[in-house]
């Protein structure tokens, strides 16, 4: 019994080291439920080492913020600490970390002004009374942690997500997003520092309004949010049936064409037989095999070959930008642009830059031909982009190139391959080879998986 007494003394007198001790604990678990909530909203995938540094980094950050920097700073450092991790671990975009950081601080925020002056009201306690004896710290966690425990079950019960696609908002919306979400992140900061210092002296009333002035913020930020997204991705599919259109039309002129001449192509190809003339029949060919490749290439820009928005309108429109330079084109896709294992973005910033590169190239010469090839390398674990252009310069450095500011183009600044570069340096999976033969400038993209 006189052990029970001394337990119970220990936990309800203030006591700094239990507290100390209790902090451990619950840093790691505010942690893992921090990860657990916006791995699910927003859907990211991640191997457990990059869940287990994230945990002990976030543990880390948070215990060096409580204890050697001054309140409220230490919140605001808190916060940010919490992005930047997030954003190098997981290596999402800006926007799916300003998300990732937010999301989990709008519940535990909103937990926290829920529950906080009801709790001090019930055990007739202050702030300084919670924060400073253990039983009370701990009791209150454990309500805390229930309720968010029960907001994720919900969250996943519902399957609730929001979808930030990989494609390009336009710019004004785009400042819109992110001007509302450090808003939210500004008001949420405050809204922290605010409950640390007067939770205990506001009535019950204004913290219970509060709590619903912030869940209706919040509420209609992420549907405002949903919208955007939605409406920017409507958009880029409304462009992209454009383009197919464009296509379509272009196709059916070709095989109208070939229907009307289908009896002469093969009058003439009869005649080429009945002379035995092997020569004729072969230069024929190769000029009938000419027209083929340009419908096989227009078969193949279909949003259902080519099943990602973003590389399927670059693709267009660097099709249509070489057929204008009178650039002949092949293109083979055995590859799924929606499961490729590197950010979208930058996918789609090296293909531009290593087409237009084709596209300027290739434009200088007497025979004007780019080879496209995506392809899936299953024996080696790798995903192939080949791209070949007919070049004129046979004497290019194929390192040199890579350098900040060299270009053999007029008005050109020499960053595009330099920028290519950087993207592969920092990547721990990709590759880029560049080679060269009399006929044809490679550049080979390599992703490892």
């Amino acid at each position: 019994m006189e052990l029970l007494n001394n337990i119970w003394n220990v936990l309800s007198t203030p006591n700094e080291c239990i507290i100390n001790i209790i902090l451990i604990p619950s840093t790691i678990i505010e942690a893992i439920f921090t990860l657990l909530i916006f791995t699910t909203v927003l859907n990211l995938k991640a191997s457990t080492n990059k869940k287990v540094i994230y945990v002990i980094l976030c543990s880390i950050i948070s215990f060096i913020n409580t204890y050697f920097i001054p309140s409220p700073i230490n919140i605001f450092v808190n916060y940010i600490s919490i992005f930047v991790i997030i954003y190098l671990i997981f290596k999402i975009s800006f926007l799916q970390g300003l998300l990732a950081s937010i999301i989990p601080t709008i519940i535990f925020a909103l937990v926290s002004s829920l529950i906080m002056n009801p709790y001090f009201t019930l055990f007739n306690i202050s702030y300084n009374e919670s924060a400073t004896i253990p039983i009370y710290r701990i009791i209150y966690l454990l309500i805390m942690y229930a309720i968010v425990l029960i907001i994720l079950l919900l969250l996943r019960l519902k399957n609730f997500k929001i979808k930030v696609f990989d494609f390009e908002i336009d710019t004004r919306s785009k400042n819109v997003l992110f001007f509302n979400l450090i808003i939210g992140f500004i008001t949420l900061i405050i809204q922290a520092v605010v409950t640390l210092y007067y939770v205990d002296i506001l009535p019950i009333f204004i913290t219970f309004l509060s709590f619903l002035s912030l869940l209706a913020y919040f509420g209609a930020s992420i549907y405002s949010l949903t919208r955007v997204i939605k409406l920017a991705f409507t958009t880029q599919k409304l462009q992209n049936a454009e383009e197919y259109n464009k296509t379509l039309t272009i196709l059916h002129d070709n095989v109208r064409g070939f229907k009307h001449d289908f009896d002469n192509i093969v009058t003439t190809i009869g005649g080429y037989v009945k002379t035995n003339d092997m020569e004729g029949l072969k230069k024929y060919y190769i000029q009938l095999e000419d027209d083929c490749q340009k419908v096989n290439n227009l078969y193949i820009l279909n949003p259902k070959l080519i099943n990602n928005p973003g590389v399927y309108s670059l693709l267009t429109t660097k099709y249509h930008e070489a057929e204008e330079k009178e650039i002949k084109i092949t293109m083979s896709l055995l590859l799924d642009l929606n499961n490729l294992h590197m950010k979208i973005y930058e996918f789609t910033r090296i293909l531009g830059i290593l087409l237009d590169n084709a596209i300027d190239a290739s434009s200088e010469c007497d025979e004007k031909m780019i080879n496209i090839i995506f392809r899936d390398d299953t024996k080696n674990h790798r995903q192939l982009v080949i791209i070949e252009n007919t070049y004129k310069d046979k004497t290019i450095n194929t390192e040199k190139i890579f350098e900040k500011g060299i270009t053999g183009k007029e008005n050109h600044t020499g960053l595009g391959l330099w920028e290519v570069r950087k993207i592969i340096t920092k990547s721990k999976n990709l590759d880029l080879y560049t080679t060269k033969n009399d006929k044809y400038f490679s550049q080979q993209l390599e992703i490892y998986y």
